[in-house]
């Protein structure tokens, strides 16, 4: 768990599909609800991948900022303590590679690169059916977070996206899936480029998030 973190340069070494399967296989066993196990997944890797990658850049190149909405990432307006977590993790982000709280175009230049799976050779697409409710995405949550302990078990690393849901028309020319699924998130996964810094995001103390009450 500790090792795990949202990686954002990978080399362009192939993640072998053994590994993929095996650890699919695996994550197969997270809990849900009533076992309804809610998760759609499309794994995408080689020439598909890399036509969804320019069909994007292509996209973004002519100032487009994607597909129309399905469901909101955040609430409109953040407060405290979110929103201070928010702006910490931009700092760290953005603040890393000299790009300042006030540079747009620099901020919107480093956050295309998650249409590129940050070199990413294999992306995970994960959907679920449109009529579940909230608590079946809490489902999919736990489903993809065993996903990424897994990878971290056999050398992976990745990073979960939701941000592909902002193209998510894109990402069906790809998968094709049934119209009553709903594109959650995507998922880089690769190994992580040893040449570049990861930098760490703070996360809160057990004491700001947990309440023990004896």
């Amino acid at each position: 768990m500790r090792t795990r973190q949202s990686i954002r340069r990978f080399t362009d070494q192939p993640v072998p599909r053994a590994v993929l399967e095996r650890v699919l296989t695996a994550a197969a066993d997270a809990p849900s609800g009533s076992n309804l196990q809610p998760w759609h997944v499309y794994v995408v890797s080689g020439d598909p991948l890399a036509s969804l990658k320019k069909a994007v850049a292509d996209r973004i190149a002519v100032g487009d900022s994607g597909d129309e909405r399905e469901f909101a990432i955040y609430p409109p307006h953040l407060r405290p303590p979110y929103r201070e977590r928010m702006a910490a993790l931009g700092d760290v982000l953005y603040g890393s590679q000299g790009v300042a709280r006030g540079d747009v175009a620099g901020r919107a230049r480093i956050r295309a690169r998650n249409w590129t799976c940050f070199g990413a050779g294999t992306a995970l697409f994960c959907y679920l059916d449109r009529d579940m409710p909230a608590p079946r995405w809490a489902d999919v949550g736990i489903y993809l977070q065993t996903v990424m302990l897994l990878l971290r078990a056999e050398g992976l690393h990745s990073c979960a996206q939701e941000a592909w849901a902002e193209f998510h028309r894109a990402v069906a020319e790809v998968t094709g899936p049934p119209p009553e699924r709903l594109l959650f998130c995507g998922m880089s996964i690769g190994f992580a480029d040893p040449a570049v810094m990861h930098p760490r995001v703070r996360h809160a103390p057990v004491s700001e998030t947990v309440t023990f009450l004896d």
